[in-house]
């Protein structure tokens, strides 16, 4: 190739890589929308089934239990089927669980569509951002895996937005089933999608790798060096089970991955996400008003996770952490001391509402994105995908637990207390991050292993 046809066979290249990522993160848009959608539909599918809360609570909880079984076989998938196959898979899910949802005619059938939409969660949760890793040049992969976790943040705020819009009606059916709309699209636009270079030399497949990367890089000279790359990587591999059963610092680092995404869902967050509307109508608030207070919940989601993306290389994780810890619980410890003292005007509402959307940002900027940022740093390479997996499956679990127990926790200890709850948990977590959580900025994944694998404190295996 000549020096003056190389320039424009590689900026073709990485204007297809970007518009290939675009289009393998909207799985995280879907993501979003299912996460949502519900939230809208709660007190609408209530009156019309005539279900209570117990009900409800598994209608809304199932879909995380769906997702941690989706996050458990997608490593199997992925890697038999290819990471194209599975991401066709989890769009097939999506669009057949929300028209399960939509046309469901018992809380049984609503249950089971919701399971199914997790089982598509669980897919792409895992397999969009692995594929993305792999496919992505070096020199845009951060901003690509970031623009995934944006994508779901976005999907998030369609799906309030959706939700007060079709909130006049009443139509509960076309909230949770015209997402089938957008998942349709993602499905016809996966299957344009090349398959994974690693996946393909995995397979013993290079000339076909050859291709996907000719049309991602360009260069001759970048493809020779991305396959010598792959190549080597493919020379270590993967023996988590067999590591987590002989190393004593493994375990530590699978637990500490554990332990954190434990952390992200006791800080109350998806509580907020899932049931907005209910917090909105207790603190005195018509339909209308709780909807549109909820997608301003999604859209403070959105933007604030920006603050997350632009400090998080400049400030560290740890300090980040410590900030989203202490907004987070002054924003529901106020929020539970408004509810104990009583809500009696209008002033007071809006209050409330700022003060939960202070604890919106507080988590959007730290503990949302950054837990999944540590979980997959502090891995060492031989045992990552097992370790990965491990705080996956523990977040989905955690995730079904905290959305199942919430209702009767309101029910049960009050709704004050409830919201105290969940905001001495975010003390707590402060304590754990003195303790237990390293700092990863600028630390090379090599140095943290090594520091991991010498016994060092969990807490000093970072700078």
């Amino acid at each position: 190739m000549s020096a003056t046809t190389a320039p424009p066979a590689a900026t073709h290249g990485k204007a297809t890589a970007v518009f290939t990522c675009i289009l393998a993160a909207l799985a995280g848009l879907m993501f979003g929308l299912d996460i949502g959608v519900i939230s809208g539909a709660q007190q609408f599918l209530q009156k019309d089934f005539g279900i209570g809360d117990d009900t409800l609570g598994w209608i809304v909880s199932i879909m995380m239990l769906g997702a941690a079984l989706g996050a458990l076989l997608a490593g199997w998938l992925s890697s038999q089927l290819g990471r194209k196959r599975t991401l066709i898979l989890g769009a097939v899910l999506f669009v057949g669980g929300s028209v399960l949802c939509g046309l469901a005619w018992t809380p049984h059938v609503l249950i089971a569509g919701r399971l199914v939409l997790g089982l598509a969660i669980g897919l792409a949760s895992f397999t969009a951002p692995l594929y993305l890793a792999e496919i992505a040049p070096e020199s845009i992969r951060g901003a690509m895996i970031s623009l995934y976790q944006l994508m779901i943040t976005i999907g998030i705020l369609v799906a309030f937005l959706s939700d007060t819009a079709f909130s006049y009606s009443g139509n509960w059916r076309w909230m949770l089933g015209v997402i089938a709309i957008p998942g349709a699209l993602f499905l016809f636009g996966v299957g344009f999608l090349p398959e994974s270079p690693r996946w393909l030399m995995m397979k013993d497949r290079q000339p076909e790798a050859e291709q996907v990367l000719r049309k991602l890089l360009g260069s001759n000279d970048a493809i020779a060096r991305e396959i010598g790359e792959i190549r080597e990587q493919l020379k270590t591999p993967q023996r988590g089970w067999h590591l987590f059963q002989q190393n004593r610092n493994f375990r530590r680092s699978v637990g500490l991955g554990v332990l954190l995404q434990v952390m992200q869902q006791l800080t109350g967050m998806n509580v907020v996400m899932y049931y907005a509307p209910r917090i909105f109508q207790d603190m005195g608030y018509a339909t209308e008003s709780q909807m549109w207070f909820t997608a301003i919940v999604g859209l403070v989601n959105v933007l604030a996770t920006f603050i997350a993306i632009g400090l998080v290389d400049k400030l560290g994780r740890k300090p980040i952490l410590y900030i989203g810890f202490v907004v987070m619980a002054i924003g529901l410890g106020v929020v539970g001391t408004m509810m104990h003292l009583g809500i009696h005007d209008h002033g007071q509402q809006i209050f409330t509402v700022v003060m939960l959307l202070v604890f919106i940002v507080g988590f959007a900027m730290s503990a949302g994105p950054l837990i999944w940022t540590l979980c997959s740093e502090i891995q060492p390479l031989k045992g990552r995908d097992f370790g990965i997996g491990c705080s996956t499956f523990t977040n989905w679990v955690a995730n079904w637990l905290v959305g199942l127990s919430f209702l009767p926790l309101l029910n049960g200890i009050g709704q004050a207390e409830t919201f105290w709850l969940y905001a001495a948990f975010n003390v707590v977590f402060i304590a754990f991050t003195i303790w237990l959580v390293p700092e990863t900025k600028g630390v090379t994944l090599e140095q943290i292993e090594r520091k991991l694998m010498a016994g060092q404190p969990l807490r000093q295996i970072g700078r």
